[in-house]
């Protein structure tokens, strides 16, 4: 968790400003705030690095995302091509939009390739919702390429990949809009919050007034504003976009160490027998938070899994087996258990959720071991782990050549 590493003066000065005028409210109070404007210091640091015209901060990545597929025009019966290997929040915000996810196949990158979205392409495809993966970031000119000949709508979730980029433009600038995450988990955290960003002025409107109840922002009187749209409150707090300015500037030096340290383990680790790594659209374009493993096959994932965990080793995920990122064990999901009923139980979804046949996916997830790279790690921090995790999976293979 990068991010949390480090937590100091900087973030600390950033909440004090707050709460010295008292405005938690990220609109209006024009007077009082003495110019603290959090959310916009926030959105511009975003911008700064990404190159992103329009950022607009809200109170999740989830939120994020389900602001990009809105404002990009995304809505009831549209059919959406999705991973199956994701956070389950991409997944939701989709449905609870109305429209049809249909789980197209991964590749080596960890995202969508452009031959599964040609394979799951139907007279009802409207949009191909990206997932850049583990920080990495996918085949975007193969890509596109398959979004520009079918004249789709892309929308990028880079949830997990805030400061990758490929051949020069940052991931979630692609398509019509993206989403970045600032939970607690990512290379930057704002707590709690999430950043769309778009290159389209409409777009970005039209998402600034969905993730505040339709307000169109106009003027310096919140009760006398227009309402262009339909919306709801997606909106960030002066508190939690602070905290997010303030790690947004430690970016670039969080993914020149990520990158270092990423880099020293897999030149412990290429040495192993049956060990490669998760390929990347544009190597120079990562971020650098996770170094993604790949064993020869299942089995002997589940090999390693099990003697690391024995070893005590930690930091890691086996996404294979994991609750809410791999359509494996989505069963709210299959089964569509909902609170209330959405859309897609009245249209009927465009897939079998139960019985879906996406073989490369499951390969793919099935031989990944994920582990979280900090930005912190000395290294005697680094070679002990790759000590420990080379005698786990020396121990692991040896049970299949015994």
């Amino acid at each position: 968790m990068p991010g949390t590493e480090l937590f100091g003066a900087e973030e600390r000065k950033e909440i004090e400003d707050v709460l010295s005028t008292g405005i938690l409210f990220r609109f209006n109070h024009d007077a009082q705030r003495k110019n603290i404007w959090k959310a916009k210091d926030f959105e511009q640091e975003v911008k700064t690095i990404t190159g992103a015209k329009h950022a607009l901060a809200v109170s999740s990545g989830s939120a994020a995302i389900m602001a990009a597929l809105a404002a990009s025009g995304i809505g009831t019966g549209d059919e959406v091509i999705c991973p199956p290997f994701t956070y389950i929040a991409t997944i939701e915000a989709v449905l609870m939009l109305g429209a049809l996810p249909v789980f197209a196949e991964i590749d080596e990158t960890l995202c969508l390739s452009a031959d599964g979205i040609k394979k799951a392409l139907t007279p009802k495809t409207k949009a191909v919702c990206l997932v850049h993966m583990c920080g990495g970031n996918a085949n975007m000119d193969e890509i596109m390429a398959v979004v520009k000949e079918h004249q789709l709508i892309l929308v990028e979730d880079a949830g997990q990949a805030f400061a990758a980029s490929y051949k020069g433009t940052y991931t979630g600038l692609f398509g019509q809009a993206g989403a970045y995450s600032f939970d607690f988990f990512k290379i930057a955290t704002a707590g709690e919050g999430g950043i769309f960003v778009s290159n389209h002025e409409t777009t970005y409107k039209l998402a600034d007034n969905f993730c505040d109840h339709g307000h169109d922002h106009a003027g310096n009187n919140r009760g006398m504003e227009n309402h262009p749209v339909i919306g709801f409150n997606f909106r960030i707090s002066e508190l939690h976009a602070a905290v997010g300015a303030a790690q947004t500037r430690k970016v670039p030096f969080i993914r020149k160490n990520n990158l270092k340290n990423k880099a020293f383990l897999q030149s412990k680790l290429s040495a192993i027998e049956g060990v490669s790594f998760a390929k990347l659209g544009d190597a120079n374009g990562d971020s650098g938070t996770f170094l993604n493993l790949m064993l020869p096959d299942t089995a002997s994932a589940k090999r390693v899994v099990d003697e690391m965990n024995k070893a005590g080793v930690t930091g890691f995920n086996y996404w294979y087996t994991n609750m809410y990122h791999f359509i494996n064990q989505w069963e709210h999901i299959k089964e569509l258990k909902t609170a209330a009923k959405l859309p897609i139980e009245v249209l009927g979804a465009p897939q079998d959720y139960k019985n879906l046949n996406l073989p490369k996916s499951q390969e793919v997830v099935g031989r990944l071991i994920s582990f979280g790279v900090r930005c912190t790690w000395t290294e005697e921090d680094m070679s002990k782990l790759a000590s420990q995790v080379a005698d786990c999976i020396k121990k692991a293979m040896s049970t299949v050549n015994a």
